[in-house]
């Protein structure tokens, strides 16, 4: 038999708030059961509707404060609470920062049991109108509406927001949400265009549509219409991410730079940047600072993507060995290296770091400092053969401080670091996501 599906009270229900969840929702306990809460604080006394009910846990949405936190403020944006790109908008950004240094904190205790010798001040850097990497998803609705919702997605839902504005978008974009709805919805195939997907550089930002069935000659022209009045490059993709190509211009060219290392880097709209310009400068010059390589150093960077910690390094050092699973970003890092004239003091290869790393031929040269930048499910896999290798510092940069503080307790209980210093770095201001450097020390 299947479990019974709880039944969910029809009328709000009065909760106090405890405290604030790794997701940013309230928790309040009701009937001696655990309720995550959207939209309320901790120390508050609410009104909310279950939304969820399960077995272990029940999840509810504020109605009404009864009692408001001394933390809250207005929520400048008309549609959070509906739009799901922001959970914390309600929040002082100070206190917003508060929240995830505890969260980091807090994960290294339970999961590493590590405890950093001194904290760094958090980074942060503009809280609207920071993000230059989205998908927006696109909506036609018709019959009695007849028009075409742009927009990120419901909070816990796959439907598209109905907004109308945007204040944590690129302005370069948020400001034209409307005439984007109206650009759908004056094409032939108004309902075979289910996303897209902004990426922007310092100079220019790039569209991405993504269409289920080929434009009509009528479509093709619309879109580069609009891209040459807006200004903005125009993609197309029919297929898988292989497919995407620009409509207009015909050879656009995406880049930011990093003014502390003279550097300028070159992507296409499909690989990973970082969201939040300001703040990744920020980052790279920290985790530069931190890392402290000198002339002689010898520095391997895993995860380097198209080369945005690497090329800076390589200013400041030796030589720098930079690793990637994915072929199209190494490519990109050996093109940047080039462009930025770093090409002899780098070398760069494809490899896959998901896995134990064996007899890699860029393992042998020695290195005295490495740089991590892994993805959300973190660098176990090549910490033994880091470890191997001795390097005197170790600078770590995470988007998950689960997987952090995991890799932490391995460095310091399994392979003779000690962690000397970590901080918390505002990426994304208003949500909960949590980024984070951490330093390691040979003992």
């Amino acid at each position: 038999m299947g479990r019974r599906r709880q039944r969910i009270p029809k009328e709000p229900v009065d909760a106090r708030i405890e405290g604030l969840s790794h997701e940013g929702r309230g928790i309040a306990h009701v009937n001696d059961k655990i309720v995550f809460i959207d939209g309320a604080l901790p120390g508050e006394h609410v009104r909310f509707r279950y939304t969820r009910r399960r077995s272990q846990r029940d999840e509810g949405i504020t109605d009404e404060v009864l009692d408001p936190s001394p933390q809250r403020i207005d929520a400048r944006c008309p549609h959070f609470g509906v739009c799901g790109g922001c959970s914390l908008q309600h929040l002082e950004t100070a206190d917003q920062i508060a929240h995830k240094a505890e969260v980091l904190a807090e994960h290294f205790r339970h999961m590493g049991a590590v405890q950093p010798e001194r904290w760094l001040p958090a980074l942060t850097g503009p809280v609207w109108g920071y993000r230059r990497k989205a998908r927006l998803g696109v909506k036609y609705v018709p019959r009695k509406d007849d028009r075409v919702l742009v927009g990120f997605r419901e909070k816990h839902s796959p439907f598209v927001a109905d907004i109308h504005e945007c204040h944590v978008l690129d302005e370069r974009v948020a400001s034209r949400l409307g005439e984007l709805s109206s650009l759908i919805r004056s094409l032939d195939n108004l309902d075979r265009v289910p996303q897209i997907e902004v990426a922007a550089g310092d100079d220019a930002v790039a569209l991405i549509f993504r269409n289920l069935a080929p434009w009509s000659e009528h479509d093709r022209d619309t879109l580069i219409e609009f891209g040459k009045r807006s200004g903005l490059f125009v993609y197309e993709q029919p297929g898988d991410e292989s497919t995407v190509a620009p409509l207009w211009p015909t050879t656009p060219e995406l880049s930011y730079e990093l003014p502390s290392f003279g550097i300028r880097l070159r992507f296409e709209p499909t690989d990973f940047t970082q969201v939040n310009g300001t703040m990744n400068r920020a980052i790279v010059d920290q985790a530069v600072e931190l890392l402290a390589p000198t002339p002689e150093s010898r520095v391997l960077d895993l995860f380097c993507g198209l080369g945005n910690f690497s090329l800076p390094l390589a200013t400041q050092s030796a030589s720098v060995v930079g690793v990637e699973g994915e072929a199209p970003l190494v490519e990109r890092a050996r093109e940047n290296a080039d462009r930025n004239g770093l090409a002899g003091r780098t070398s760069f290869h494809t490899g896959d770091l998901t896995a134990e790393l064996g007899d890699q031929p860029w393992l042998s040269q020695g290195v005295d400092r490495v740089l991590l930048d892994p993805p959300r499910s973190g660098a176990a896999e090549v910490l033994p053969a880091v470890a191997k290798l001795a390097p005197e510092r170790i600078v770590y940069v995470a988007c998950g401080p689960a997987t952090l503080a995991r890799d932490a307790g391995s460095l310091v209980h399994n392979h003779g670091y000690r962690l000397t210093a970590a901080g918390v770095m505002d990426m994304f201001p208003h949500t909960a996501h949590v980024e984070s450097m951490a330093v390691f020390e040979r003992r």
